[in-house]
């Protein structure tokens, strides 16, 4: 490249003769009025950044074809500089591409980008302004009938998602209808019984239930929810009351579960992994079908597994599948002490790795004992940020040219930044918000084939989290190519409506009938853009 013809950059401050050996660039972030575009190939606009300076190059001169690609692949396999954020998530730092905007699926990590778009309901046909989308549907209603006691969405999902267990202390909290947000719970008055309820509105079963403790919190700026006296209803939620404080300023954690516990410690993807004992991953499980495919995967509870959806795309036949746990050698179908698969569900918009999850009810429950147990599903308002310290497992193959392992094996790994793991050298621009990525830059760790669906976990606050499920990379142990995962915090709420929704069948039916109902009252009584 050192032979390319010069072009020159144009725009407030910034000109001169460009080549591809050396680019000048602002020391300070460029304001709006002075960003340079890049014209070419039909004035096809590309931004750039590198730290906090954001940049839009012009090719010029010539105009030759090759030098503004010469110059595009010098900056980012040279320079590593990121594309610029087109459409920032709320205040977060995460970015998507304008075209994701209001594009009816769910990229942001808060969904912020189907939150305030214009839909089209149906079957009326009547614009709307969606500020809560139903599930992953193209269906919206208004914030104001989240969680207000009555059905409006097709398929309930708007009063099933009313309850949710935030941070890594669990605390337990209720959607307010009248704050549009989410509000703590006061520990007034609670016992066990609220309890088991609770954790059973969020999708657990109530025969699960660990318990309750308390935590000091003397100040909630939006307010408390607190217990209506001697209530308890089918929906737990319609049962509180709003409440500007707690009487003794103590608010509720909640253990639906007693998750993340290995009874045996580690000491360091899976290639060039070490072999694991009996206890170090007692939520990995091994799912094994009929036909001799398998994949991984992780035990959230006795009765539901979380595996990577490509695992099951084109093999949905839940009754070819068996799961087992508590091993460390590879088991086979044929083995008895598997446990048979009830029913499988894939997210509804996976495609080609994107939202790659699904979920695995089995027919009969896990039994847990020191060897088998269940992973904590990371709560909400967790995140997990570049270089979080991680572990994966599997029984994959230990390089691209072997055959699967005989043995478990682990290996430890490092979340990497998201927009970086997008740059041109490493994956591209193929990462999107449901997925993350975990390896290193410079070692060969990494998940390989047969690892697919397996856990990503890190340990947080004495407890291991679910981070992620191995979906895929490029070669096994590439270095310098981080594999990928999907985000399991981006699928919390899918995976809980998943839990309840099957537990509780006759509600569901119930919803599909008031679905008419709830269009024709929403026209008459909510305003109308045109």
């Amino acid at each position: 490249m050192a032979g390319s013809p010069k072009t020159t950059l144009t725009g407030v401050g910034y000109g001169g003769p460009v080549g591809c050996k050396e680019v000048a660039i602002g020391a300070k972030p460029l304001p709006p009025a002075d960003r340079v575009r890049l014209a070419m190939l039909q004035s096809l606009a590309v931004g750039f950044q590198s730290g906090n300076t954001k940049i839009y190059v012009a090719v010029g001169g010539g105009g030759a074809v090759s030098t503004a690609v010469g110059l595009i692949i010098w900056y980012f396999v040279t320079r590593n500089v990121a594309p610029v954020c087109e459409t920032r998530c709320g205040l977060s730092e995460d970015c998507i591409f304008s075209s994701q905007w209001c594009d009816g699926t769910v990229d942001c990590p808060k969904g912020e980008d189907e939150m305030s778009c214009l839909t089209t309901t149906q079957p009326t046909g009547v614009t709307i302004p969606c500020e809560k989308r139903c599930g992953s549907s193209v269906h919206c209603i208004f914030s104001s009938q989240w969680c207000d006691g009555t059905v409006n969405c097709p398929n309930g999902e708007d009063e099933m998602s009313c309850l949710r267990l935030y941070g890594a202390d669990f605390q337990l909290q209720v959607y307010s209808t009248l704050k549009s947000t989410w509000l703590p719970v006061c520990a007034d008055d609670w016992t066990d019984d609220y309890g088991r309820f609770a954790c059973q509105d969020i999708g657990y079963n109530r025969q699960s239930y660990k318990g309750y403790n308390t935590l000091l919190f003397r100040f909630a700026p939006n307010g408390y929810f607190k217990l209506k006296t001697g209530l308890l209803t089918s929906k737990f939620y319609t049962g509180m009351e709003y409440s500007n404080s707690c009487l003794f300023g103590y608010v509720v954690s909640l253990r639906c579960i007693d998750c993340g516990v290995a009874y045996k410690s580690v000491t360091s993807r899976i290639t060039g992994g070490s072999i694991a004992s009996l206890g170090n991953w007692p939520w990995q499980v091994n799912l094994q079908h009929r036909k001799g495919e398998f994949c991984g995967g992780s035990i959230i509870s006795p009765k539901w597994i979380v595996t990577a959806a490509h695992c099951v795309d084109g093999y949905p036949t839940a009754s070819d599948w068996k799961v087992f746990s508590g091993t460390l050698t590879l088991p086979s179908y044929s083995d008895t002490s598997g446990l048979l698969v009830q029913t499988i569900f894939t997210h509804p918009v996976y495609k080609s790795y994107d939202n790659d999850i699904a979920i695995m009810k089995l027919q009969d429950e896990i039994t847990f004992d020191n060897y088998t147990q269940p992973v904590c599903l990371p709560n909400y308002g967790m995140y997990w940020g570049a270089d979080t310290t991680c572990w994966i497992s599997g029984w994959g193959r230990t390089n691209e040219a072997s055959s699967t392992s005989t043995y478990l094996r682990y290996a430890q790994v490092l979340v990497v930044d998201s927009n970086k793991c997008n740059y041109s050298n490493l994956h591209n621009g193929r990462i999107t918000s449901s997925m993350l990525c975990a390896g290193y830059l410079s070692e060969v760790r990494d998940t390989c084939q047969g690892d697919n669906g397996g856990p990503l976990v890190t340990f947080t606050n004495a407890r291991w989290w679910l981070v992620g499920d191995a979906s895929w990379g490029f070669d096994c142990g590439q270095a310098n190519i981080p594999g990928v995962y999907g985000n399991v915090t981006v699928f919390l709420e899918w995976i809980y409506l998943q839990m309840k929704v099957r537990n509780i069948t006759a509600r569901h039916c119930v919803v599909k009938k008031l679905h008419y109902t709830y269009y024709v009252k929403m026209v008459a009584t909510s305003p109308v853009l045109t």
